[in-house]
């Protein structure tokens, strides 16, 4: 049903102004100075563990619906959320984002939270939206980590997954979390972990409290500044692997790019300081009929901003429209 002749995307039309030819620059604008809201119906979901997930629908009354999923630290707020949402509600699609746990502004219920690769979460959120709605079409559009989460999903998925599922769409990406890890070790992002690190040691220091069988080693947390730190200190541990290294084996999103059965597509930019060379699959999207590559020379990390005009400023929204209606074929209303 969904197998397609294809050759992979090895072009881009994405063109910015020179400004936002810097990566920073790029990677920064969206965040700072790009303004869209919504008002988004929440729904509370309990969860098969006793805790609970929280959705945000936004509503235009289509048989499709769209599955968006945050980064890092990330929630529906998220610039790119906001964007993406009130784009594919003007085309005539419904969205809802999902919040990973510990996300939506309050705390969850356990000691777990979430990770790159927890699909489990995915996996029952697609299943809530099945059972509970009446759709056609289901897509599922990730960014960075719900990126990963988003091509993992489709790929770990891929012979268990409901036809209404039609494929997905995934921005920024580390793909092989181990070698992208490297590059968020160096001295061009230490900026950005500042940033990641402020929410994510508090939300750790509150899960201590919260949950006393955790033996955090505070000392270690204050001292952390690299993602292995806190891998090691609460990923690792809490989630049962065995290292951080075991983890960035088995959550990483790239050994299942080429089991996807659906049409999908990652949109990485070259200059995107986050990634490592091994994110970019130019190899499984030549030897996939339905996964496939963009890589934009210019765009930062969740950027793909185009120049300080905001009716200019949706290229990355129009690329996503663009890959629906011609690889996953939705007819919008």
């Amino acid at each position: 049903m969904y197998k397609l002749k294809k050759m992979p995307i090895s072009s881009s039309d994405f063109l910015p102004t020179i400004p936002f030819r810097n990566s920073h620059f790029n990677t920064m604008y969206r965040p700072l100075f790009m303004n869209d809201k919504v008002n988004y119906s929440r729904k509370r979901i309990t969860t098969w563990d006793n805790d609970f997930i929280d959705l945000d629908f936004s509503f235009v009354g289509s048989e499709t619906l769209v599955l968006l999923i945050h980064g890092l630290e990330g929630s529906s707020k998220s610039k790119y959320m906001t964007s993406s949402t009130i784009h594919l509600n003007n085309i005539g699609l419904d969205t809802v984002c999902l919040n990973l746990r510990g996300c939506s502004g309050e705390d969850n219920l356990l000691l777990t939270t979430y990770h790159s690769g927890k699909t489990e979460d995915v996996d029952f959120i697609v299943n809530h939206l099945l059972d509970e709605y009446n759709y056609k079409n289901i897509i599922i559009i990730g960014f960075s980590l719900g990126g990963n989460l988003t091509l993992k999903y489709l790929g770990e998925k891929s012979k268990k997954i409901s036809n209404i599922v039609k494929g997905g769409v995934a921005v920024s990406v580390p793909i092989d979390i181990a070698t992208a890890e490297q590059e968020m070790d160096k001295l061009k992002n230490r900026l950005y972990m500042e940033v990641f690190f402020k929410t994510m040691k508090n939300k750790i220091l509150e899960k201590a409290h919260k949950f006393p069988e955790y033996k955090l080693d505070k000392d270690k947390l204050f001292k952390a500044t690299k993602f292995k730190h806190l891998e090691y200190l609460y990923t690792a541990p809490v989630f049962g692997f065995e290292s951080p290294e075991d983890y960035w084996e088995k959550a990483s999103s790239k050994p299942y790019l080429t089991n996807i059965k659906r049409p999908t597509l990652l949109i990485n930019a070259k200059d995107d300081t986050f990634l490592s060379r091994d994110c970019y699959p130019y190899h499984e999207a030549q030897n996939s009929e339905y996964f496939y590559f963009e890589e934009t020379n210019y765009g930062g990390h969740v950027g793909f901003m185009t120049s300080f005009k905001p009716s200019e400023n949706r290229w990355l929204e129009h690329r996503i429209e663009r890959f629906i209606k011609q690889r996953i074929q939705i007819d919008f209303v």
